[in-house]
């Protein structure tokens, strides 16, 4: 798995290439200055501790001044950080920073959003792995600070059981019985979560047991209520499925534990964020 320091660095190697010509012809060698991220829209922060790692990798001698915290309420306006040090350093990591920041605020914004719609209630949202290629890991950290919780970071940390697993595997009962023959013979401890589409996928499930949370897959509320019901506290519940911000409060009154959101990641618009010199 790609770390966040070798995605910057091959970031910073995809945009400066053999060098930043403009700055390397416009400024002094010798040159120092000041800048600051400036918040043009109102929302949640994300990307700071991203933000410090790019400057570190750029020049060792810039020196951000963080302001705020990842996870805060923000509005235009806002200061989030100064940084200081040679000038045609702050430019070279200028745009990967804001690549970075923006996209990252706006995820943290957009969840914050559904995160205030269940207000009170037990249901608690989840990410998915809809998210940008290589990115993943400041993507789902932008989804903690919008305030909600990771799904299975990849395909290594948790068994999840699909419609395609249950059809290749030769139906229900016999893909929940190999899942949990593979933990034994490779003595791995992996949560075991399947979906289900229908009652009868559900009772099948629950004929055969050995899981630990059933995701019901495009159910409506009124169903997902019934299958809750049904569940009745032997296993964790997830709902997914065309699940939008103006729907989830409905899904989640069914008493449902988890819903998921594919949109936290992948229907985003970046915040509007600056770098400016002062």
């Amino acid at each position: 798995m790609m770390t966040i320091d070798e995605i910057i660095s091959k970031a910073l190697a995809e945009d400066i290439g053999d060098g930043d010509h403009t700055s390397l012809s416009t400024i002094p060698d010798d040159a120092t200055g000041r800048a600051k991220l400036l918040v043009k829209q109102e929302g949640i922060l994300s990307g700071m501790q991203i933000a410090a790692k790019v400057f570190e990798q750029v020049d060792k001698r810039l020196v951000m001044h963080p302001l705020l915290n990842d996870g805060e309420v923000i509005k235009p306006g806002d200061i989030a950080f100064t940084v200081e040090g040679p000038s045609a350093s702050i430019l070279k990591a200028e745009r990967l920073m804001l690549n970075f920041m923006q996209r990252m605020s706006g995820i943290a914004t957009n969840t914050s959003r559904y995160v205030e719609r269940l207000k009170g209630l037990h249901t608690r949202i989840l990410d998915t792995r809809k998210t940008t290629p290589l990115m993943r890991e400041p993507e789902k950290m932008a989804v903690r600070h919008g305030g909600a919780l990771n799904h299975r970071f990849g395909l290594f940390d948790m068994i999840l059981i699909k419609d395609n697993h249950v059809d290749f595997a030769g139906g229900i009962a016999k893909a929940i019985h190999s899942a949990n023959d593979y933990l034994k013979r490779t003595g791995r401890n992996l949560k075991i979560e399947i979906e289900v589409r229908n009652f009868d996928e559900l009772q099948q499930v629950l004929d055969t047991g050995m899981v630990d949370r059933i995701m019901l897959d495009n159910f409506t509320p009124d169903a997902l209520r019934e299958a809750v019901g049904l569940i009745a506290g032997r296993y964790e519940t997830e709902a997914s499925g065309g699940i939008t911000l103006e729907t989830i409060r409905q899904y989640a009154e069914t008493g449902v534990d988890f819903i998921s959101v594919g949109a936290l990641t992948h229907h985003i618009t970046s915040l509007d964020l600056s770098l400016k010199a002062y």
